[in-house]
């Protein structure tokens, strides 16, 4: 045993598996290493979803997960990013042709708030108002979508890649499209936090309501 590894046995630190979760099969997602358990929750590991399923095709796509509870040797995780790898995003752009993205905020059935960005690859250049128009489908169909989905089930649906593909359908009859990618999915704000804010904001406001004493 090295000089390194006996050192570290003394200082009392170990490694913790970090698992994915259960909407994704509780799998092994990585370790990490430190001399108290507090000190790892809240770590964030990202990995790719080939990673996760064993497909090598899916690597493009990058999935962030935080450390929310903590054992003796496992580290359980939540999700919380999605987002395509900069470079293949990069690779769909092509001379000639517009890129159409926009960011939308939405809040899931089970009160978790979310950021998604979708983005459009038209085949040739697309003008201001056919732009605005993909975009508004964009807008639509990413509320309605959130509207009738739990978080876990917002995030399956842009994993597996049907509500690029419903973006796709309708999108195509304004201007002719090469694809569709949600490139970013974001968890800004638990049901919890969500809860608390809307709270404070009722306190505020009540608080800005003049009285008349007369």
């Amino acid at each position: 045993m090295s000089e390194r590894s006996v050192s570290k046995q003394k200082s009392g630190k170990r490694w913790y598996t970090l698992i994915a979760p259960e909407q994704f099969d509780r799998t092994e997602i990585g370790s990490t290493f430190a001399d108290e358990p507090e000190k790892v929750d809240g770590r964030t590991v990202e990995v790719t979803l080939g990673d996760i399923t064993g497909d090598q095709g899916e690597n493009n796509t990058k999935l962030t997960f935080k450390v929310n509870e903590v054992t003796s040797d496992a580290a359980y995780t939540e999700f919380i990013k999605h987002e395509l790898a900069r470079d293949y995003v990069r690779s769909l752009v092509r001379r000639g042709a517009s890129k159409v993205d926009v960011a939308i905020t939405v809040l899931t059935t089970d009160d978790y708030r979310v950021q998604l960005q979708p983005v459009a690859f038209t085949t040739k250049k697309a003008d201001r108002s056919q732009e605005k128009a993909i975009r508004r489908v964009m807008i639509d169909l990413v509320e309605e979508a959130a509207a009738e989905r739990t978080f876990e089930e917002l995030v399956d649906s842009v994993i597996e890649g049907r509500l690029s593909s419903a973006i796709y359908g309708e999108a195509k009859t304004i201007y002719p499209l090469r694809r569709v990618e949600v490139q970013k999915l974001t968890l800004e704000a638990r049901p919890e936090e969500v809860a608390a804010e809307e709270e404070a904001a009722v306190d505020v406001d009540e608080e800005d309501v003049a009285v008349d004493d007369a």
